[in-house]
């Protein structure tokens, strides 16, 4: 379970702050980055809690 959080975490965070950063002209550091890489791990967090779940670890 705890890996398919980690993998979730990470995954839901880069995919955040890469979305964030696009509408940021590039900076990952920038309110849009920081403010959708947070949003993408809770979103990762949930998803990879679900996926250990079904998963049955």
């Amino acid at each position: 379970m705890k890996l398919m959080i980690t993998i979730g975490i990470f995954v839901g965070g880069s995919l955040g702050a890469w979305l964030g950063s696009s509408f940021d002209h590039g900076n990952l550091f920038g309110v849009w980055g920081i403010l959708l890489s947070t949003v993408g791990s809770f979103v990762g967090l949930w998803a990879g809690y679900k996926a250990g779940q079904n998963l049955g670890f």
